[in-house]
């Protein structure tokens, strides 16, 4: 599996097109070649997967019950507007408008490795989502990462 990984400052041209980071371009799995889909986060931010990984996520959504209310309003909200994409040669695409509207994207962006995908930020949002307080962010690690049961300290 590649890893995407980074934190990128990047820039949209006057025509709408956003280059990927040579880093993150490289590291998108062969078996994806230069395609891509990109969808809306569950934040403000858009959500670049590789092809392969997407393939995953969207079987895991499509093969939800058609038939159940709730299963088709999520589907429906999940699918929307998604796009797959094919990035040129430099690993350039354009940003679709109405996905650019979504996650308020101007003139630059934060692109951020995200192991499996690579989201893209407006620089002053992506702020406001990060933790600031890293007593808050150990007790996270602590509660996500520390999987050895903890001991008494010994007097």
């Amino acid at each position: 599996m590649n890893f995407l990984s980074g934190e990128f400052e990047c820039k949209i041209d006057p025509k709408g097109r956003l280059v990927l980071p040579a880093k993150i371009k490289a590291n998108l799995p062969e078996a994806s070649g230069n395609h891509v889909v990109l969808m809306r986060g569950f934040e403000p931010c858009l959500v670049l997967y590789p092809k392969a990984e997407w393939k995953v996520i969207y079987d895991k959504v499509a093969g939800l019950n058609e038939f159940n209310e709730e299963y088709r309003h999520f589907q429906r909200n999940f699918f929307r507007g998604n796009t797959e994409i094919e990035l040129d040669g430099t690993g350039r695409f354009v940003l679709p408008k109405t996905m650019a509207r979504f996650a308020e994207l101007d003139k630059e962006v934060i692109i951020v490795g995200l192991g499996n995908r690579v989201e893209i930020w407006n620089p002053d949002k992506y702020e406001e989502f990060l933790i600031k307080d890293q007593q808050n962010f150990s007790q996270l690690a602590q509660k996500f990462l520390g999987d050895k049961e903890e001991k008494e300290p010994l007097l």
